[in-house]
């Protein structure tokens, strides 16, 4: 199923239902007196967070949805039925923007219930009338309308780290290699088409899809997955020693997170040259070394086929995971 993080629905709530002019039957009365009740409420447009990112693939088709609207009111005082709700199940991680009320709501929480949009009050029945001076009421009023609005949702993931980098730079199979996660990993740009998570000791790992320069205005993936970055705690940053130049592809990306805007190139982060298998010990010092220098911070190297090098990798890791907890703490 196709990877679906933004969705357009035009969504109305339940119309509240009428109520009605009804009479109390009793032996030997032809009028008991007034029992119209009133109608049912209008069933709501309810958007609930679940831990699925597949969630919003079931609306990918859908254009429109409506709520129930609530019942009439029936004799005997009794109240019309409630109009059932309809509950848009979306990721954990959304954002839910509704065009009518201009209210934004994030739902960063599973299980998190927001009403969007109200369904209609049921009306009055001519029981709800009845007084000392209105005894025989003929009033009723009909239900009011749901509300309407078109609801836009936008899903940003939420992961400890985010894998960043360009096309072919690891990102996969690092991921693939320090989780239980299955990324498709191939010698061809854009193997990733759609964001991966995977559990590292409890904590969140996304592998975002490559970035390319000119992804903040549109080119290629980028502008898509950007946003995806936006609640990742600390960045990690893949530079592969297949670029003809490390620091300017290192420069590029940086470029296009800062270009991108909300605080993204404002992220701590762990730059890594991959792949430096494919190099000699000394070729690959070299740009290690070069790279750092334009980092200002230790670089570290990698390759997945080096067991000693995944392990300083995921310990550095892990220390970084630990040091951002205590940010967050302060």
């Amino acid at each position: 199923m196709a990877f679906v993080d933004e969705m357009h629905v035009h969504a109305v709530a339940g119309h509240g239902g009428s109520g009605v002019v009804r009479w109390l039957h009793m032996k030997g009365l032809e009028k008991g007196g007034p029992a119209g009740g009133d109608g049912g409420r209008g069933g709501d447009i309810v958007v609930e967070a679940v831990r699925d990112l597949a969630a919003l693939a079931a609306y990918r088709y859908t254009k429109r949805i409506k709520a129930e609207n609530g019942g009439p009111g029936e004799g005997v005082d009794r109240h019309g039925k409630n109009g059932e709700p309809v509950v848009l199940r979306v990721p954990v991680g959304s954002t839910v923007r509704v065009s009518s009320t201009n209210d934004t709501f994030e739902l960063l929480k599973e299980g998190e219930r927001v009403i969007v949009l109200k369904g209609g009050p049921g009306g009055y029945g001519n029981a709800h009338y009845k007084g000392p001076t209105n005894q025989n009421p003929m009033q009723f009023t009909p239900g009011k309308n749901g509300q309407t609005g078109d609801i836009h949702i936008t899903l940003k993931l939420i992961a400890d780290a985010g894998f960043i980098g360009f096309p072919n730079a690891g990102k996969s199979s690092l991921l693939n290699e320090l989780t239980r996660a299955r990324s498709r990993v191939g010698a061809y740009p854009f193997t990733t088409l759609d964001p991966h998570l995977g559990d590292f000791y409890g904590r969140i790992l996304a592998d975002i899809p490559g970035l390319i320069e000119g992804a903040s205005e549109g080119r290629g993936l980028g502008s898509r997955f950007l946003k995806h970055i936006e609640r990742t705690r600390f960045l990690v940053h893949l530079v592969s020693v297949e670029q003809e130049d490390v620091v300017s592809a290192y420069r590029a990306i940086r470029d296009e997170l800062r270009a991108f805007g909300n605080g993204l190139d404002q992220k701590d982060e762990l730059v890594v040259l991959t792949k430096v298998d494919l190099l000699t010990e000394e070729e690959a010092e070299n740009l290690r070394v070069s790279l750092e220098r334009e980092v200002g911070k230790p670089v570290l190297a990698l390759s997945i086929a080096d067991e000693n090098l995944v392990k300083q990798f995921s310990d550095t890791l892990t220390k970084e995971l630990a040091k951002a907890d205590s940010v967050v703490a302060e």
